[in-house]
């Protein structure tokens, strides 16, 4: 691992803000992050912070995905975070062990979700879960009754 140089400091910085809101680069990616590079095309892989991974560049389009880490630092800065996902108590064991969450089990959304976008979620008092990919888009989320709502990447008890 290598301390990020300046120009992948922002360059991080302005894919976070892109993909989660303004203001979410810096919260994420303080000045002491290290990076791994792909030795095959040199490019950035994983982002850590104090030798924890807090995400992973997808080179397929340019976004990120959250590790645990990542997404406890954004929800202690921020509580008013878009692209949280809030479900029922009855799924949290589930979720928390990497289980898909099922629409049916959402409680609270955020409208600006669309498929395929990172989520953190959420149970009922804030805390983490797990984070994971959204199938459905918000509005969908509340309004279905089955199917898949996030495949669920990491969860806390994995």
């Amino acid at each position: 691992m290598k301390k990020a140089k300046i120009n992948e400091l922002i360059k991080l910085r302005s894919i976070a803000n892109f993909q989660f809101a303004n203001k979410i680069g810096e919260i994420l990616f303080p000045e002491e992050i290290e990076v791994t590079h792909s030795k095959r095309t040199g490019r950035i892989r994983e982002i850590y912070l104090n030798s924890e991974l807090i995400a992973v560049y997808r080179p397929r389009d340019g976004l990120l995905s959250l590790s645990l880490a990542g997404a406890r630092r954004i929800l202690e800065k921020n509580k008013d975070l878009l692209f949280k996902v809030v479900l029922e108590d009855i799924a949290v064991e589930f979720v928390s062990n990497g289980k898909s969450l099922f629409a049916k089990h959402v409680m609270e959304s955020d409208a600006n979700i669309r498929p395929q976008d990172e989520v953190i979620i959420v149970n009922k008092k804030g805390e983490l879960i797990a984070v994971g990919k959204a199938t459905l888009s918000g509005t969908e989320m509340l309004s279905f009754k089955k199917g898949i709502a996030v495949r669920v990447r990491s969860g806390i008890n994995q």
